[in-house]
């Protein structure tokens, strides 16, 4: 039998949920049959599926002790911790993701991922101790493909997470990309409206003029800020948020992405030496309209990012 004492972290989860986190290794049929036949309890007594946990409870399992082996030694440990860093406090971290670097694991297994990056810069503060969490642990909130850098937001504690996820959802986090496109859009400022469909299989999305019940609508707002004959450096906004969005939209326009290898011209990219796309998510704004608990104090605060890799390079 272990015992779990619920910490601010994990207090307001399921019992499920927290289990699941905690002993990751325990099956979820064994876990909803443990939870039926009280083998886990809440302060020794019964517990439901359903019963949210609060901060001080206790959680007995009286489970088999091959479930909570421990895990060798942690893979951020193995990453540097070097990250530029945007803004930072007590709850939040906004993280300057450079082109070239994964968010998580991708299919490559690759370890040196913003995550672990972030997990070994707050265990080297003293900030983060897998040790004394039970269920949780920094995480990020936003995710930007591998060959587009800008702003990542992470959370440092559970109230925060559940907060900016929410948030973005509700689309009360204002995200602003900046792009190079070949060609040079016929209106200097226009809201654009089209229809994607998604092909799993091969990683790529496709735009149409027309809805099907298989495509959504996506709606995505530009301003040109800068035009050459060739080049044009656009101000993006995305008002629905889909896979690929700003890179395919544009280039159904006839304005790929300089750089783009999927959705973009190879020769152009070719001629101008650029192996990926120039897409920046340069500048972040708190627009909390709603109640934002620990949070409400960045409400109205907008952080940019300073070194967008290509500004000054090809216009």
């Amino acid at each position: 039998m272990k015992e779990f004492a619920v910490n601010s972290n994990d207090a307001g989860q399921r019992l499920d949920k927290f289990v699941t986190k905690t002993v990751p290794k325990l099956p979820q049929s064994m876990m909803y049959k443990a939870i039926r036949n009280k083998r886990i309890k809440i302060n020794g007594r019964r517990g439901e599926i359903s019963t949210r946990l609060a901060e001080g409870d206790i959680v007995q399992m009286y489970i088999n002790d091959e479930f909570f082996d421990a895990t060798s030694e942690n893979e951020f440990m193995n990453v540097p911790s070097q990250l530029v860093i945007i803004y930072e406090d007590e709850n939040i971290i906004l993280i300057d993701k450079k082109n070239g670097m994964v968010v998580h694991e991708d299919n490559d297994n690759t370890a040196d991922t913003v995550i672990n990056r972030l997990k070994r810069y707050l265990y080297e503060k003293g900030e983060y101790s897998p040790e004394s969490e039970n269920s949780f642990a920094p995480a990020l909130c936003n995710r930007l493909d591998r060959n587009t850098g800008g702003i990542v937001i992470a959370a440092k504690n559970a109230e925060s997470l559940r907060i900016l996820n929410q948030k973005i959802k509700d689309r009360e986090i204002e995200k602003t990309y900046l792009c190079i496109v070949v060609g040079k859009p016929h209106k200097s400022h226009d809201i654009l409206t089209a229809y994607l469909e998604k092909d799993s299989a091969s990683n790529t999305v496709k735009v149409s003029g027309r809805k099907t019940p298989d495509n959504k609508t996506i709606i995505t707002e530009y301003t040109v800020l800068k035009s050459s004959d060739r080049l044009s450096l656009l101000e993006v906004k995305l008002h629905t948020g889909r896979t690929h969005q700003i890179r395919a939209h544009l280039a159904y326009i006839g304005c790929p992405l300089l750089g783009d290898g999927k959705y973009g011209i190879n020769k152009i990219n070719r001629e101008f030496g650029i192996k990926t796309q120039a897409l920046y998510s340069y500048k972040l704004k708190f627009d909390l309209t709603s109640e934002s608990g620990c949070l409400s104090y960045l409400n109205g605060r907008e952080f940019s990012a300073e070194n967008v890799w290509f500004m000054g390079k090809f216009l």
